[in-house]
């Protein structure tokens, strides 16, 4: 199975939800191999699993930076730039890292294609090759199939029994490309009225629904997808993110969790081929904030069920976990496991 991580909104939590997410099901199925690919130029899922703050993540992470290719998403889009509209012999393992080569804390059975800001740059000229004009060929679908193409290879290699897509909350050409090779997707939503909104911009973007105006149809991405009879990632998972104890039935919070229930419940009845769940309370997870347990495991690039309780020292500062808070956290993730 292929799961995306996305929200048309930054600031959710939606890479913490990744990494402790990957990691937890990676130690809970020690026999699964496991691919994650990192579709967001900032590569912060994978500056964690390649060790974090503390672990030199972002110095482990720009080691894979230095070859040719580069061993990231980035290399491999490099690479195709030479042949954009013809799937070429592809070498996974070029582009294929391990991140527990460079964190003990990494379960053994994750393989990486390392996030790259190089991506960002070549966005542009990936748009502009998507729009070409080739007599015979849909030039958008050959690009946008660069991520199933380079999918494939890897599998061919060896078969990997579940694939994690990182995204950018925007809705970039590569970020299309993550979303066209995944089959289900994980929204995380926060409770503010900008979560919401982001929420309904999910349905439009990739499903039209609700469009401003009828001549969006012709260029929207599900209008080109379903044209070549490509299916479209349903939505798995709301997970309603950073939580407190504030959140009582009576806060403006709580108010607008509601609504983002109102209007998944609406899109289920109008949509129901949107989602892989009929029932609102199948499709939602709600994971309180992560706290002090949080700002360490993220720190130390630690899953949760293996991170320590009590004093942690980071760069000569002591900080408490206390066991309360990490089991919080532990329940939290392993409910969205449990979802996969």
């Amino acid at each position: 199975m292929r799961y995306a991580f996305w929200n048309n909104k930054g600031g959710t939590g939606k890479t913490s939800l990744a990494f402790q997410t990957i990691t937890e099901y990676a130690i809970q199925n020690p026999n699964d191999k496991i691919l994650v690919i990192d579709l967001c130029p900032q590569a912060n899922l994978s500056e964690l699993l390649m060790g974090g703050l503390v672990g030199g993540g972002s110095s482990n992470l720009s080691t894979l930076y230095t070859g040719s290719p580069s061993r990231s998403i980035g290399g491999y889009f490099q690479d195709r730039f030479s042949y954009p509209f013809q799937t070429p012999q592809i070498n996974p393992s070029s582009y294929i890292s391990i991140p527990a080569a460079f964190n003990n804390n990494i379960p053994t059975n994750i393989d990486l294609i390392a996030g790259d800001r190089i991506v960002e740059l070549q966005s542009n000229s990936i748009s502009a090759l998507s729009i070409t004009q080739i007599p015979g060929v849909n030039t958008y679908i050959t690009i946008i199939d660069w991520l199933n193409d380079l999918i494939a290879a890897a599998e061919g290699e060896k078969k990997y029994d579940q694939i994690f897509i990182d995204t950018n909350p925007s809705f970039a050409i590569y970020t299309q490309i993550a979303l066209s090779a995944s089959q289900r997707l994980i929204v995380p939503v926060m409770a503010d009225d900008s979560s919401r909104r982001a929420l309904t911009n999910v349905f439009s973007l990739v499903y039209g629904l609700s469009l401003p105006s009828s001549i969006y149809n012709q260029y929207a991405f599900n209008t080109k997808l379903t044209g070549e009879n490509r299916p479209l990632p349903k939505i798995h998972l709301v997970v309603k993110n950073r939580q407190n104890q504030y959140m009582g039935p009576s806060s403006a919070y709580a108010s607008v969790l509601s609504s983002i229930d109102t209007d998944l419940n609406s899109v289920i009845s109008s949509n129901p081929q949107c989602f892989t769940f009929t029932n609102l309370t199948d499709g939602i997870v709600e994971v309180r904030d992560f706290q002090t347990a949080g700002v360490v495991a993220f720190a130390k690039a630690t899953p949760f069920s293996i991170l320590s309780t009590g004093k942690h020292t980071m760069f000569g500062v002591d900080t408490t976990v206390k066991e309360e808070y990490l089991d919080n956290c532990i329940t939290a993730v392993k409910r969205i496991v449990a979802q996969l």
